[in-house]
């Protein structure tokens, strides 16, 4: 079974978590200034990402975009990578390709623990995809463990490009921002990235 088989109430029930949601979750991330590349490729691409209207249109030309800029922001202290397939755990179907993977293994050939954030693209909406990115964090939780570099926190991305959700994930609980952003947001959404990869 591939992540995107995950339903908010299997991936609760399958590994036990409680689900929270929590009021401005990111509220100390600084917005980021973004450069007017972006901008630029925003309002040219944008458009034509919601007129396609699928799930590979808008991951290219609206979220990779924006998190080539979270690279270029962080100059080399993340790794990122995108439709790469995540083995994780067969037996508890954690297993498929993955949108965005970011690590802050220094090694951009071989993805490398900590994995610390997915990042999922949804065509339409964002609720329907939470199972999926909460399934794909449970995911890079076991592989950090797996590779003896654990962390306390693995944070989650759920977006359809225009409307953005964040998640984090401690222990068993996974907390959902009760915030939704929206491209108007793009600083606050590329300081909410910087916030997950630094902290």
């Amino acid at each position: 079974m591939a992540y995107n088989k995950f339903t908010l109430k299997k991936v609760k029930k399958q590994f036990g978590l409680t689900l929270t949601s929590a009021e401005a979750l990111f509220a100390q991330a600084k917005p980021v200034a973004v450069s007017s590349l972006l901008h630029e490729i925003l309002t040219e691409f944008a458009p034509l990402a919601i007129a396609i209207d699928t799930e590979k249109a808008r991951s290219e030309w609206i979220v990779a975009p924006i998190l080539g800029e979270l690279r270029k922001h962080l100059k080399g202290q993340m790794t990122l990578f995108s439709g790469i397939n995540f083995e994780v755990d067969a037996k508890q179907d954690l297993t498929g390709f993955c949108d965005f993977l970011i690590s802050r293994s220094p090694d951009q050939y071989v993805l490398g623990a900590p994995v610390i954030t997915v990042v999922e693209a949804k065509k339409g909406d964002v609720m329907a995809g939470l199972g999926q990115t909460i399934a794909t964090m449970i995911a890079a939780q076991i592989f950090n463990e797996q590779e003896n570099t654990p962390v306390e926190v693995i944070y989650g991305v759920c977006t359809t490009g225009t409307t953005w959700k964040f998640l984090k994930l401690m222990g068993q609980t996974v907390y959902i921002d009760s915030e939704e952003y929206y491209l108007r947001d793009l600083e606050k959404i590329i300081g909410i990235l910087s916030y997950m990869v630094l902290n």
